[in-house]
């Protein structure tokens, strides 16, 4: 191979890898401060809000990939953004059972 061939390469492995970890931020903030007089409600409203809405996403990416307007790319990384989203929202279900139970539990 020629080194322009390894260069342009590089160069295109470099770049996708950055443009896919920008769409990521850009998609879901890793850590997104909380607003100072944030109530347990409207965080769980949040929440539940943005859940929907990266289930919504997935769902449009997924039908784009159907038809072969999507980016195969783009549908693995969809993928796995709902994955973490299920994952997450079962998580917090379980504590809420959880809590529930325990409160259930209780002497009265």
């Amino acid at each position: 191979m020629d080194m322009k061939a390894v260069s342009a390469i590089q160069n295109f492995t470099n770049a996708r890898a950055a443009s896919a970890i920008e769409s990521y931020q850009q998609a879901r903030p890793a850590t997104e401060p909380l607003p100072e007089e944030s109530s347990a409600s409207e965080t769980l409203g949040r929440v539940a809000k943005d859940f929907a809405s990266t289930l919504a996403e997935s769902e449009e990416i997924a039908k784009s990939s159907m038809v072969g307007d999507a980016d195969p790319h783009a549908l693995v990384q969809a993928l796995a953004q709902t994955e973490l989203a299920v994952e997450a929202a079962v998580r917090v279900r379980n504590k809420v059972v959880e809590a529930y139970q325990e409160i259930l539990r209780m002497p009265v």
